[in-house]
């Protein structure tokens, strides 16, 4: 394998949302420079949010400040705008690249031509391995992960949801996690971007949804690793956030449910209500045990 700075060099432009994510905005700039990326922070915070964290760094990186939070889809929109290079890492703030994940990224699309992304095995803080492969779940699995998750994480539902089904077996798997993947910016564009009536959440099922569509595979590597510290910005905002999922996630079963699906939207609401409910009464909760 060649060295991530060889790869990093003119091929790789890595871009970054941030918003409030304070001193791991500038970790993750950090590893992505030294694994030679090009990089483009978009800052959706107030102006010169971002700058003041970079500090010195800011010098390495194109920095676009937006003026106001258009969300995670569309600030990745502007990002890639930005971008020239033939692939591009798409990053959350909160998340550190190991050594030599983009170069085993890059080689993954290298060798699986049908690929258009490719996403990397994520670790949480404690070394575990985040479910970062989803499948398109079934009305039930949908249903019962809802419902289940926030009381009974290792529900069967669940486990089946985030088990890494591949529908055919040269597109990979279903999809994964837009915390960290690098994709084809030809793909990318093709794609028309992010769907940027996603706020927050469900923009990278909908962007895996599209690529299929297209017949475009997704692909999954687990030679490349990355360290996600998870939940930065949703911590300073939880309630909102909480919204923000559960409309993306009713969002996208009304954009692409057909059939049966489309007759079943109205339950699908409800469930997304009762889970929305049960995940505020958590949040409360723990919030007061603090």
């Amino acid at each position: 394998m060649q060295s991530s700075k060889a790869y990093g060099l003119g091929a790789v432009t890595a871009v970054v949302v941030d918003f409030h994510s304070g001193d791991d905005v500038r970790a993750c700039c950090a590893s992505l420079l030294s694994e030679g990326c090009d990089v483009v922070v978009v800052d959706n915070a107030p102006v010169g949010t971002s700058a003041a964290i970079l500090g010195d760094l800011v010098a390495s990186v194109t920095l676009i400040e937006t003026g106001v939070n258009l969300g995670f889809g569309g600030g990745v929109n502007r990002g890639v705008a930005a971008a020239s290079t033939p692939y591009v890492l798409v990053c959350n703030p909160d998340l550190v690249v190991h050594d030599g994940a983009v170069a085993a990224l890059v080689d993954a699309l290298e060798q699986e031509r049908d690929w258009a992304l490719v996403g990397p095995k994520i670790l949480d803080m404690s070394g575990e391995t985040y479910p970062s492969v989803r499948r398109f779940p079934s009305l039930a699995d949908a249903a019962g992960h809802a419902l289940l998750a926030p009381l009974w994480p290792k529900n069967p539902f669940t486990a089946r949801y985030r088990s890494g089904y591949a529908t055919k077996p040269r597109w990979g798997v279903d999809w994964i996690s837009g915390a960290c993947f690098l994709i084809r910016r030809e793909a990318f564009e093709a794609l028309g971007g992010f769907d940027e009536g996603f706020f927050m959440f469900a923009e990278d099922l909908d962007l895996c949804f599209r690529a299929h569509g297209l017949g475009f595979g997704i692909g999954y590597t687990a030679t490349a690793v990355v360290t996600h510290v998870e939940g930065v910005s949703r911590r300073r905002q939880p309630y909102k956030m909480l919204v923000a999922h559960h409309r993306s996630a009713f969002r996208f079963q009304a954009k692409h449910a057909t059939g049966l699906k489309r007759l079943l939207l109205p339950v699908a609401a409800l469930v997304l209500a009762i889970r929305f409910s049960i995940a505020v009464g958590t949040e409360f909760r723990a919030r007061a045990s603090e």
